[in-house]
């Protein structure tokens, strides 16, 4: 994969395969120490110790659809290729917690991608589950909850065109406030 967001989109899809009705998607970077980490985790049907042992292969898939599970290897290569670092925590009934953690200025770091697309299409694709996001830059941050939404909208499907444009806008504002150069060109609330 060529961007981290395609990963990301991969594993939340995972989850959704697994059950979750909420997965939660955490960005949270250090531009000074030149860190970044990339968690997805959920409330779905979790692994055996087996299980996440095996999912690390990309010769082992739960999926009956093909024979090769690619995504899992791939992100973990992304990370260990720039010296971070990956794990799995899984429990069986409660969920999983997928980690990656990048040195950002190495030279095999991936570019993070259109995390916007990602959510947004995750959003469309299963209007009825939940999706947390929280993008974290040098300790500010913003979050979108699909929680939140629900309870505004009162009714009104989350992939309704109106919505997913205010969605998206709302991404794209918050993550361009966030990722301004320095503190002086950040927008004032």
């Amino acid at each position: 994969m060529q961007e981290l967001s395609l990963n990301v989109l991969d594993i939340a899809q995972n989850s959704i395969r697994a059950g979750a009705s909420l997965t939660t998607i955490r960005i949270t970077e250090r531009r000074a120490d030149h860190f970044m980490e990339i968690s997805v985790s959920d409330n779905g049907c979790g692994m055996s110790e087996e299980q996440v042992a095996h999912v690390m292969d990309p010769f082992f898939t739960t999926r009956t659809t093909r024979k090769v599970g690619l995504g899992v290897p791939l992100f973990r290569m992304s990370a260990e290729a720039t010296g971070g670092s990956f794990s799995i925590q899984s429990k069986l009934g409660e969920g999983t917690v997928t980690t990656a953690s990048y040195d950002t200025s190495h030279l095999d770091m991936l570019p993070l991608g259109d995390m916007t697309a990602t959510i947004v299409s995750l959003i469309s694709v299963n209007p009825d589950l939940d999706f947390l996001y929280i993008r974290t830059v040098d300790g500010e941050s913003f979050t979108l909850d699909t929680r939140e939404l629900r309870e505004v909208l009162d009714g009104v499907p989350l992939n309704t065109p109106d919505v997913l444009m205010f969605i998206t806008n709302m991404i794209n504002e918050n993550t361009a406030e966030l990722t301004a150069a320095d503190a002086g060109t950040k927008q004032a609330d």
